[in-house]
Order: structure tokens, then C-alpha cells, then sequence
């Protein structure tokens, strides 16, 4: 059998507070984060990482001074190696685009595994070039770099993968039954915002954010549910995508109706879920007088979830070298997303 490693993309968080500040660094010098040219970019990120890590300290703090997104997503490569198994020599790995392991480490690491395959699988169901772009850009040279001369497949997105879907909507079932006694819910499918700028230019992540949505509202099938797509984590003076979350948040109170907020472009616990969703988010329904307030768990480990990226990977391993494996290999996004993966091939 061959022996195939399985990537698994995400964004890193830092892992004690002393490493706040390079990993905000490491984000802001991304040129998919900030687009000004070097060295201009690099006193950028200099300067906002110094200012905003007093921020973010503050924010880690409340789960511990640190992220526990590599541990999340260590789980979700254990337990999907193990859904894996039945392949012979399958081995996940975790990547991290801003902190450690970032891609040179892990490529090493794969190098050293001796793979026949390897399967790029970002743990972002919705294409962005801000999140899968970048980290598989990165990816690209961290291989160069390590000499790892091996057939190579991303699974680009899957916005409306079947396993997703299930597990999203299982989980929205189950907040919407606690809400209902309190009135009448209403489902706020919050992503991680993105500049307008950057849809204009051609990112397809609104609209495979409002996909993803769509196809959960359908499969949760709750008669007459009302719900909507909405935004969180704004930074900076850029015009950025809507509504905001918080916004919606308000709008409920001014209804009021109780709030299920679940969230639909993060597939792990981190900063943004267990800070931003449940405590900040939390107390601004509370001051806004929403009857009730809950927000659905990730997908995590879900074995819904978990079975559809190993169908994710089974499908990859089907299609030719340097493909895309979204939806069957058909494109998804509309015409105007030229800056998907899919839309150069």
C-alpha cells in the first residue's frame, strides 16, 4: 500500500503569552494579510504587533494565556488518521500558517515520513486567499525547500461537504431546542469577517460562507427557521463585509428573540469562539436585552465532520496530481471568484 500524509492547514495561535506578539508579527506580515510591498509591510506588522499584543494578551488570558487551537486540531488529525486507517500507512500532520509548526517544520517532518502521496487538507471549509490561499502558498515553499519532490493534492474548499453540513446542523438542533423555550430563535451563522476590498478583487469566501449557511439551515430541517449570515473579528479602519454579528445581536434584542449563534467558518475552539462568542458576545446580547443566548459548539471532532474529510481525502487520492478536489473536482465558486484555486486550473 502506498503511504499517503494527510496536511492538515490551519491559522496557529500563540501557545503562551510570551509568543503573542511574534505571532501577531507573523500574521501581519503575511502579504495575504497586508498587501504593501517589503519593507513597508515588515514596519507595518512591527508596529501593529506591538500595539495590538497588549490586546490580545488580555484576551488570551481569559482561556489560559494561550491558544488551544494546535491541541484541537492535533485531535482532529488523530481522529482522522484513525477513520484513515484502512489506507496502510496514513499519517496526519499539522500545519500552522503563524506559529509553531509552521510549514518548514512540518514538511521536514513529512519529508521524513517518505509519503507517495500527500493531501493538502486546510481546516477552513471556505476557500479564502487569506486563509487556504496563504497556507498553501506557504506549503509550496516549505516543500521546495525540503526536497519533497511528491505528488501533491489540496482539497481547496468544501463549504457544503455532506459531513460538515451534518454535524453543523446537529449541533444547531440542539441549541435551537434549549432556545425555543424562550421564545422564537433565531440562528446567527457567524463567520471571521474579511475586507470588502478583498471579495471585490475576487475571493470567493462570502459566497461559500452564505453556501455553507444555506445548506445548514436546509439540513437542521426546523420548519419556518429563521436565520441569517453574519460577521465577527473586524480589525482596522477597512470597510469589511456584513452585517456584524454584534449588530445582529442587537437586532434580536430589539425583536426579542433569543440568539443561537453558531459558528460556520471556524471548525475549532480558539480565541474567536471561546472568547470573542462567549463572553464578549455573550454580555453584549445581556446589555441588549436578548431573551436568551447560546452558542453551538465547533465541529471539532465530530464524527460527521471527521468521516467527511476522510471522504475529502479518499476523493483526492482518486484525481489526477496537482488537482483541486472541491466538489467532486467542479468548480464551486461563481464567475467573478478569479481568485480561487480552481479558477487558475
Amino acid at each position: 500500500m502506498k503511504r499517503v500524509a494527510v496536511v492538515l492547514f490551519n491559522l496557529g495561535g500563540p501557545d503562551r503569552p510570551a509568543a503573542i506578539q511574534p505571532f501577531l508579527f507573523n500574521l501581519f506580515n503575511d502579504p495575504a494579510i497586508i498587501g504593501a510591498p517589503q519593507p513597508i509591510r515588515y514596519l507595518l506588522a512591527k508596529l501593529i504587533s506591538a500595539r495590538r499584543a497588549p490586546v490580545a494578551a488580555a484576551i488570551y488570558a481569559q482561556i489560559g494565556g494561550g491558544s488551544p487551537l494546535l491541541a484541537n486540531t492535533r485531535a482532529q488529525a488523530t481522529a482522522l488518521q484513525r477513520a484513515l486507517a484502512d489506507l496502510g500507512e496514513a499519517r496526519a500532520f499539522t500545519a500552522m500558517r503563524y506559529w509553531h509548526p509552521m510549514s518548514d517544520e512540518v514538511a521536514a517532518e513529512v519529508k521524513a515520513f517518505g509519503p507517495d502521496e500527500i493531501i493538502l487538507l486546510p481546516l477552513y471549509p471556505q476557500f479564502s486567499t487569506t486563509t487556504t490561499g496563504s497556507s498553501s502558498r506557504a506549503w509550496s515553499v516549505a516543500a521546495r525547500r525540503a526536497g519533497l519532490g511528491v505528488p501533491t493534492r489540496i482539497v481547496c474548499c468544501y463549504p457544503t461537504e455532506p459531513g460538515f453540513i451534518a454535524a453543523l446542523a446537529a449541533l444547531v438542533r440542539q441549541g435551537y431546542d434549549a432556545a425555543q423555550a424562550h421564545g422564537a430563535p433565531r440562528v446567527l451563522f457567524s463567520a471571521h469577517g474579511l475586507p470588502k476590498k478583498v471579495v471585490r478583487a475576487g475571493d470567493p469566501y462570502q459566497s461559500q460562507v452564505e453556501a455553507s449557511a444555506a445548506a445548514v439551515a436546509a439540513a437542521a430541517t426546523i420548519p419556518g427557521l429563521d436565520w441569517r449570515v453574519c460577521y465577527q473579528s473586524r480589525v482596522g479602519p477597512l470597510e469589511w463585509i456584513g452585517p456584524d454579528t454584534e449588530a445582529e445581536i442587537e437586532r434580536a434584542g430589539r425583536d426579542g428573540v433569543p440568539v443561537i449563534v453558531a459558528p460556520i467558518s471556524f471548525v475549532n475552539e480558539h480565541s474567536e469562539t471561546l472568547v470573542e462568542l462567549d463572553i464578549e458576545y455573550r454580555a453584549h446580547a445581556a446589555r441588549h436585552n436578548v431573551p436568551y443566548y447560546v452558542r453551538v459548539p465547533t465541529v471539532s471532532v465530530e464524527t460527521a465532520f471527521i468521516g467527511g474529510l476522510a471522504r475529502l481525502v479518499r476523493d483526492s487520492l482518486a484525481r489526477p496530481a496537482a488537482s483541486c478536489a472541491a466538489n467532486g473536482g467542479k468548480r464551486l465558486c461563481p464567475a467573478t471568484a478569479n481568485r480561487c484555486l480552481m479558477a487558475a486550473r
